[in-house]
């Protein structure tokens, strides 16, 4: 067994003609770990879970997934690994249980330990109950639910997960979140990618990609502990009128509608007093207003701003 880091990415780049998708990446992904893969359509993540699983040859650089090259050996990546694209792959005329049965076939899991992973598969999947019923009958949750229990069937080291909860249900959600803790407190390595910042919350470490590079990699608490910026939460009366207010006032670095609300970086020494003048003499009432702690998200949106105004 390798005992160096489970995926170790250098310098991986992948060009799609002129189209530069994933830009020289460079980081590890610890044994053992719930590792998030972070950011917007179009940043780069399913192209890089892609190149990871051997079914996409990197244009430039490589990386290691249980010490094995994608780039010259990515058939030899493929045993120690299971992929889960974001799109449901199985087969709608099969039955949940006859889907994991195939791939059991498909990996070589033996006949004898078979009962025993199906049993473990039920209890934290809950599919059991529709084990009968054809996969094309199955909700969006559950599909990724079978999906998961598919990938899983032949206990691979390091399990890709390309958006698992898109369009997902929130209970399935959460369900399948407490499936992923469960494999890794196991030992299972576990990279996943994901649009939805409250997510990714979650994981062990983050990368969080923009048009192709990392803009940061760190826990997400430590990036939210990096956030030293003054941020306040301004909820109004007009919230989109109200966040063009305030990007107007010199002393706001960027100002970002988060539902009803408008979360501001203000400048050092800025008075959130001054603000709520600025709106109310626009006309706009000002319904609460307060300092808060920077979200996953808040981070993201203030780095890319900060590469924007460097650019």
């Amino acid at each position: 067994m390798h005992s160096g880091p489970a995926v170790e990415i250098r310098g991986l780049t992948r060009r799609f003609g002129d189209t530069l998708a994933v830009d020289a990446l460079s980081f590890d992904v610890r044994r053992g770990e719930l590792f998030g893969i972070v950011g917007p359509d179009g940043a780069g993540k399913t192209t890089t879970l892609r190149m990871l699983a051997g079914v996409l040859p990197p244009s430039s650089g490589d990386a290691h997934v249980e010490g094995i090259s994608i780039a010259s050996q990515p058939e030899r990546v493929k045993p120690h690994i299971a992929y889960m694209a974001q799109r449901f792959g199985l087969y709608e005329d099969l039955t949940v249980r006859e889907n994991i049965e195939f791939y059991a076939d498909l990996y070589r899991v033996p006949k004898r330990e078979r009962p025993n992973r199906l049993q473990r598969l039920w209890r934290f999947s809950r599919l059991e109950p529709f084990q009968h019923r054809l996969a094309g009958q199955l909700s969006g949750g559950m599909k990724q639910k079978l999906s998961l229990c598919c990938s899983l069937i032949h206990h691979p080291a390091v399990l890709l997960l390309d958006e698992p909860t898109f369009g997902v249900d929130p209970i399935s959600r959460r369900d399948l979140w407490l499936i992923l803790h469960e494999m890794v407190a196991e030992g299972t390595t576990v990279v996943v990618s994901t649009s939805y910042l409250d997510e990714a919350e979650r994981c062990d470490r983050v990368a969080l990609l923009d048009r192709g590079r990392t803009l940061a990699l760190d826990s997400p608490t430590a990036l939210q502990r990096s956030f030293s910026a003054p941020l306040v939460a301004i909820r109004a009366s007009e919230p989109r009128r109200a966040r063009d207010v305030l990007r107007a006032q010199p002393v706001v670095r960027s100002a970002v509608l988060f539902g009803e609300s408008v979360h501001a970086v203000l400048a050092d020494g800025a008075d959130l007093a001054s603000l709520t003048e600025a709106l109310g003499a626009a006309g706009i009432d000002v319904l609460d207003a307060h300092p808060i702690r920077a979200s996953l998200e808040d981070v993201f949106i203030d780095r890319v701003s900060r590469q924007e105004r460097a650019a």
